[in-house]
């Protein structure tokens, strides 16, 4: 692999980091980050030796990714950054990555989901001595920063995609 494509393809996991670090601490994901995500794709996934087969299906399982991160959305089950971030890490990981992610997704965000739980029941006594981002996660009923078990997922799946096993067919 060549150095330029080797750091085209860390433009994914830094921008995932990003995300998870955004919505940790601001409770949103930026435009910007999702909007990298899906500009960045197309010149790495050419870098990279992708067939034009396989992009398209990327930018398929991407769209798929965004419908279903809209219905998670109207259902409130995720916020509009969630869903937007979903359809950014589906486009770049694939056909071949996308059941490893949401496998990783689930499974990190359950164990998040339940240390916050555990956090918040525990830590309140202590929610004043962090920064104000630290006490807005801890609040008792509060939302759940469901990015970062996104970006857990997309890291975790990352390097089963086509774009890092230098698979340049559609699977």
């Amino acid at each position: 692999m060549h150095t330029i494509t080797a750091i085209a393809l860390l433009v994914f996991p830094a921008l995932m980091i990003a995300s998870a670090i955004s919505d940790l601490t601001t409770m949103t994901i930026p435009n910007r980050i999702t909007g990298a995500l899906i500009l960045a794709f197309f010149p790495a996934a050419i870098m990279a030796g992708l067939s034009p087969s396989a992009i398209l299906a990327c930018v398929g399982v991407g769209a798929a990714c965004l419908v279903g991160g809209a219905v998670m959305f109207a259902l409130r089950w995720i916020g509009g950054g969630d869903a937007k971030v979903i359809a950014g890490a589906g486009l770049w990981l694939g056909v071949s990555g996308i059941g490893p992610f949401l496998m990783w997704t689930a499974v990190a965000g359950g164990l998040f989901g339940l240390s916050l739980l555990f956090a918040r029941s525990w830590a309140q006594p202590y929610v004043g001595y962090g920064p104000r981002w630290v006490g807005r996660l801890l609040e008792p009923k509060g939302d759940i920063p469901y990015g970062v078990a996104i970006a857990v997922g997309a890291l975790a799946a990352f390097p089963q995609c086509a774009l890092m096993l230098g698979n340049t067919g559609v699977f």
